[in-house]
């Protein structure tokens, strides 16, 4: 049976930058044991497969894999799924065309607004389905420090610590000190369960106040292992919708809204950038978004 597939680059508007995504669609008849295959063949930090709404007024019930593992939600799938879908559905629009997406996800439903602009790459912005809530105790900073290959006054800048949230995904957050010791982060696999804890989804995401570009707040990189092996993502929507629990606590902004563009994987040579919208109701969070833009790289079948 011939699936239709597409490779998109997501958080970026230009193709070969961003997070690359694998969506195969018409997933329906496929095993999970299928799904993780394939998700391992196309070897994309993700893949997603879409499949039939449970409720036939939403667009579609969505699976997301790693390449070793199924999440319950991620930002870049997320964005790019939604893109795909609404391109595929009105094409390229002679004027200006927004639409609404509804995903099912195994977080709940997402809501995502598309932004379909003539000339201009296709945007997508979803509202994140849970809000930060803290995660898993980290170690201390001697340890962190070990793990990521710095020093431990490195791990640290104003008022900021090292602190795992989750809004839907837990990933630990480490603050560090610029862009010259983000640089020169290098996972050591011996002490990440110390640092990070022994779960399954202990990835980190380091971050620090130096950008690249005038109009990002925050320059990331987000590192793990895998199969105990070092790897890194280009960008991480899921991270930065737990990140918006370190900007509040952290940062403590007044009540009403406030965005942030947060710029990723520029060490691997895949600018990325990725909107965040904080809404603050009496010093907490209310409600937050993630958005960023998505191209189509190429469109495919798959023969199985």
């Amino acid at each position: 049976m011939a699936r239709p597939y597409a490779l998109l680059d997501v958080f970026t508007d230009k193709a070969l930058a961003g997070n690359p995504l694998a969506v195969v669609l018409d997933a329906k008849g496929l095993s999970d044991t299928q799904m993780q295959q394939i998700a391992g063949e196309f070897n994309l930090s993700e893949t997603v497969f879409v499949l039939p709404p449970e409720n036939p007024a939403h667009n579609a019930s969505v699976r997301i894999f790693t390449p070793s593992m199924e999440l319950p939600f991620a930002g870049h799938p997320t964005v790019g799924t939604a893109v795909l879908l609404a391109e595929n559905r009105f094409g390229a629009p002679d004027n200006d065309m927004d639409a609404l997406v509804l995903l099912e996800e195994k977080v709940g439903l997402v809501r995502c607004a598309v932004a379909m602009q003539k000339g201009k790459a296709t945007s997508a912005e979803f509202d994140v389905p849970r809000l930060p809530k803290p995660a898993q105790q980290l170690g201390e900073k001697d340890a962190i420090a070990a793990a990521l290959s710095l020093e431990p006054n490195e791990i640290t800048f104003e008022n900021h610590k090292p602190k795992s949230w989750e809004a839907g995904l837990p990933f630990a957050f480490v603050p560090v000190a610029n862009m010259e010791a983000l640089n020169r982060i290098e996972p050591v696999p011996k002490y990440w369960e110390e640092a990070f804890g022994d779960i399954e989804h202990n990835n980190t995401f380091a971050y620090c106040r130096q950008t690249i570009h005038v109009n990002s707040a925050f320059h990331a990189r987000m590192v793990y292992l895998e199969n105990g092996l070092p790897r890194e993502d280009a960008a991480t929507g899921s991270a930065v919708a737990a990140f918006a629990g370190s900007i509040a606590e952290f940062d403590e902004p007044l009540d009403g809204i406030h965005t942030y563009c947060v710029e990723q994987g520029f060490k691997m040579g895949r600018p990325s950038f990725i909107s965040l919208e904080i809404e603050i109701q009496s010093g907490k969070i209310h409600a937050h978004r993630i958005g960023g833009q998505a191209v189509i790289l190429a469109n495919g079948e798959l023969l199985v």
